[in-house]
């Protein structure tokens, strides 16, 4: 019990069996409410029962300045699935005031998407992004078509050119 108190001390939160779970919060409950009182006394009855220095220490220096006004009730315990060896119940024990999780999470996480459903999206929205560019130049052309009318004449008869050369070009391949 003092190794998995020094754990849950030192990491905040640890995962072990239920039946473990519940023992250590009888275990570490009143060595907590023992660290609320800071004198010398109280540091040592609480490093009998953990015998680990530094989790003795971080006990009276995080831990207790958070749960000053808790009257009680410092671990929380979750259940989670069955270990895959032996069945066995797990859970998760940690110290309430240090879920940086549940205090910080107020957004709610995005789902994750396969790359297969990420390529249909962006396939599907490609040509919707050329449709947004062409209807511009098609609003710009017949303005430029106006004023320069004898330019664009004059265009025309090239591209003419160019196909009758590719005309004669398979022409000569026959």
């Amino acid at each position: 019990m003092a190794n998995m108190a020094s754990s849950l001390i030192v990491h905040k939160r640890i995962t072990t069996t239920v039946a473990k779970a519940k023992a250590l919060r009888m275990y570490i409950e009143p060595l907590i409410t023992k660290s609320k009182d800071d004198a010398t006394h109280s540091r040592r009855v609480v490093f009998s029962y953990l015998n680990d220095k530094v989790a003795t220490a971080e006990l009276f220096k995080e831990v207790s300045p958070k749960v000053a006004d808790r009257p009680g009730g410092y671990t929380r315990i979750i259940k989670l699935a069955t270990r895959l060896g032996d069945s066995a119940d797990m859970a998760m024990i940690e110290l309430v005031d240090f879920n940086e999780l549940l205090l910080t999470e107020a957004k709610p996480k995005k789902a994750r998407r396969s790359r297969r459903a990420g390529a249909k999206k962006t396939e599907a929205a490609a040509p919707v992004a050329e449709a947004k560019v062409e209807e511009p130049k098609a609003e710009a052309a017949p303005e430029a078509q106006v004023a320069d009318a004898p330019e664009a004449k004059a265009e025309e008869p090239a591209a003419e050119e160019k196909k009758d050369d590719n005309a004669e070009g398979e022409e000569k391949k026959a």
